[in-house]
């Protein structure tokens, strides 16, 4: 049993930036609290009363304080929370003070500006590059690939569609994806489409292994899904980035964010800040 058993992220807004903190700290312990609460928009005193007061019952219930993961802007809410029977760790406050003295002026102290919409026309292109993904998954659409910043190749079932996704969503990439078939294979070229695009292409392998429990999932039982046929595949599918001279990557065990952030390095994408 770890020693804190309850732990608690508590927002202002969306709590999406405490929570991937706290869940990128925690992966350096073996033991984490075992029952996680998470209390977003938590923008006036009364709610910040009501946390509270979970906070001193779950302290009350578990024998020791819980964990406490803040990340409120405002001062008096986040004072207030400090009053709790909770272990606080607040990450303004961690990281503010020393950040302002080294930029030589003070935080602003606005809620909301991390995840809100502080930027319609960054938001816009957000919106468009996921609609753009959307649109042009799994070669959907052929006409208007050339806007396409980015087009992912490889067999069914090996990563393609969420990495598109999230390189819309987190980066505004224009990310499409073409299926690679037994027929590409059989000709041992791209396929037609994809010819005029090929300095935008790059490729997705998965292991044979990991494939075969993919499809297992989606249909079972069938030759589709066999570790023979994802073998012949995937060999198929090297062969082609190979001869066609197309970067590609091992999707095998890699997240998906993993996966899009090393596709954008090794084709010189910036990050947008």
């Amino acid at each position: 049993m770890p020693e804190h058993s309850t732990l608690f992220l508590v927002s202002d807004r969306t709590g999406i930036t405490v929570e991937s903190l706290v869940r990128t700290l925690l992966t350096q312990f073996d033991q984490a609290p075992v029952q996680r609460v998470v209390r977003p928009f938590c923008d006036d005193a009364d709610k910040i009363a009501r946390v509270e007061a979970e906070i001193d019952a779950a302290a009350e219930a578990d024998g020791r304080p819980p964990l406490v993961y803040s990340s409120l802007v405002d001062l008096d809410l986040r004072a207030r929370l400090k009053r709790s029977r909770g272990r606080v760790f607040d990450i303004f406050d961690l990281f503010l003070p020393a950040l302002s003295e080294a930029l030589h002026q003070p935080s602003i102290e606005h809620v909301g500006l991390a995840h809100g919409i502080a930027d319609y026309k960054d938001y816009d292109q957000r919106v468009e590059a996921v609609n753009f993904a959307l649109a042009y998954d799994d070669g959907a659409r052929l006409r208007g690939l050339e806007e396409a910043d980015l087009i992912l190749v490889g067999v069914s079932r090996c990563g393609k569609t969420p990495t598109c996704l999230y390189l819309a969503m987190q980066y505004k990439v224009r990310a499409a994806n073409f299926p690679l078939t037994e027929d590409d294979f059989l000709e041992g070229r791209l396929p037609e489409p994809l010819r005029p695009h090929r300095e935008r292409l790059y490729g997705l392998i998965i292991s044979p292994e990991r494939l075969h429990q993919i499809r297992e999932e989606r249909r079972p039982g069938s030759t589709y899904a066999s570790l023979a046929q994802c073998r012949r595949e995937l060999s198929a599918a090297e062969a082609l980035y190979r001869a066609e001279r197309i970067p590609f990557i091992d999707s095998t065990n890699l997240s998906i964010e993993e996966l899009a952030i090393e596709i954008m390095q090794q084709v010189g994408m910036e990050r947008p800040w």
